[in-house]
């Protein structure tokens, strides 16, 4: 991965100098607070090490879809309260970007204070990349850090027009995560396996198309692996199934055979006849024997156990989705198991785990193992597309 510059290659003292920091601050609200401060806890470091190094720091973030208009429903100013409460500190609002209001603002904070501007999306010039508004944020900074991973993968003023403004540097979340998915996909030590998992192949056709060509192992799970087991010929029964990508399926397992990548299907599953919390009809079988009226909802324990084998052979494991229907016992049991194997090995140290996505990490949570991970990025589109081997605006507008 190309260089890029931290907050290790800024001076100790910044006292004097504002930096305009992008942080991801669309928190999930439950009447008037966050119900998950997670995205906030991320950035702490970043926004307290400028601060006690005696920056002015602003705070540029986005909050909802506004469309390149105000709605006072989506300031961020609804953050402000959860903010202050993560950081420990108390922040002025700021309800603009750019401009008059911010120029005074800026006279009024100290060194070491924090300001919170609004939401960036209020304005047409974030979405458009316009560089006029970009430059017209720049003006009022010294330096911009993005520690925004999740809106990386947007071309936005606000994560790309910003860098060519000013000196640009990755945050402390930022850093961590460009440092684990270098060492999950570009530069991994082999051999490396990844789990694909998920309702549709249809969403991740992009993601698989590329792992082939990146991992030695693939294990396709939840839903999606009923679409590459009826493209090899089974009989799915009413499981959810996308049968007109059957041949796009049976093109990724060829494509997987010409690279050197072994693709991994369950050979057995649990299934039931409807799908419910522990349903009378529930029962393990052969993929072969699943009947007309039962669906698969989760993969077997035998073939669990083998995917526990082929990660103890592993040194990296990239991980995105379930393996089964895990939001509804029993069908967790095989996400579970095979995440616990994961976090042991990561434990012991043979094994460096990356995962990513929102599912993913609700699943690691389900199975108490989201802390035991190398690595779990919170991030949902720009995970993906980092997976399907793109390059994220965000991050190459920080590479030198």
């Amino acid at each position: 991965m190309p260089k890029f510059q931290t907050l290790d290659d800024l001076p100790a003292d910044l006292s004097g100098k504002v930096a305009l920091v992008r942080v991801d601050l669309n928190l999930p609200m439950d009447g008037g607070s966050a119900s998950d401060v997670s995205r906030v806890e991320a950035v702490r470091p970043t926004v307290l090490e400028l601060a006690d190094k005696g920056a002015k720091v602003l705070l540029l973030a986005h909050y909802g879809r506004p469309k390149g208009q105000r709605h006072s429903t989506m300031s961020t100013s609804w953050v402000q309260g959860d903010v202050e409460r993560v950081l420990d500190r108390e922040i002025m609002f700021i309800p603009e970007v750019m401009g008059p209001v911010v120029e005074q603002s800026i006279g009024i904070l100290g060194n070491g204070d924090i300001g919170l501007l609004d939401n960036v999306r209020f304005w047409p010039g974030e979405e458009a990349n316009d560089p006029d508004f970009a430059a017209g944020m720049a003006d009022h900074a010294d330096i911009f850090v993005n520690d925004a991973f999740s809106a990386a993968h947007r071309a936005h003023a606000s994560t790309v027009g910003l860098a060519n403004h000013l000196p640009a540097y990755a945050g402390r979340a930022m850093q961590a995560e460009l440092d684990a998915l270098d060492a999950a996909l570009g530069n991994p030590e082999a051999p490396v396996a990844a789990v694909v998992g998920g309702a549709k192949v249809s969403t991740k056709l992009a993601v698989l198309d590329n792992l082939v060509t990146q991992v030695q192992h693939l294990i396709i799970g939840g839903g999606m692996a009923n679409t590459f087991l009826a493209a090899r010929g089974v009989d799915v029964g009413k499981s959810l199934c996308e049968h007109d990508l059957t041949g796009t399926a049976n093109a990724i397992l060829d494509k997987a055979d010409h690279a050197g990548c072994t693709v991994h299907l369950p050979y057995d599953v649990v299934v039931a006849q409807e799908f419910a919390a522990n349903p009378a009809s529930l029962r393990v079988c052969n993929v072969h024997e699943v009947a007309e009226n039962e669906m698969i909802l989760d993969i077997g324990p035998q073939a669990v156990e083998a995917l526990g084998d082929v990660l103890k052979t592993c040194r990296t494991l990239v991980w995105n989705g379930p393996l089964g229907a895990f939001e509804t016992e029993p069908f967790d049991a095989a996400t579970v198991s095979l995440a616990r194997t994961a976090a042991a090995l990561t434990e012991g140290g043979s094994l460096t785990s990356v995962a990513g996505g929102g599912d993913t990490v609700a699943a690691l949570a389900h199975a108490g193992v989201k802390d035991d991970f190398t690595y779990v990025s919170t991030a949902g589109g720009a995970f993906l597309e980092w997976m399907e081997g793109k390059d994220l605006p965000g991050v190459a507008a920080l590479m030198s």
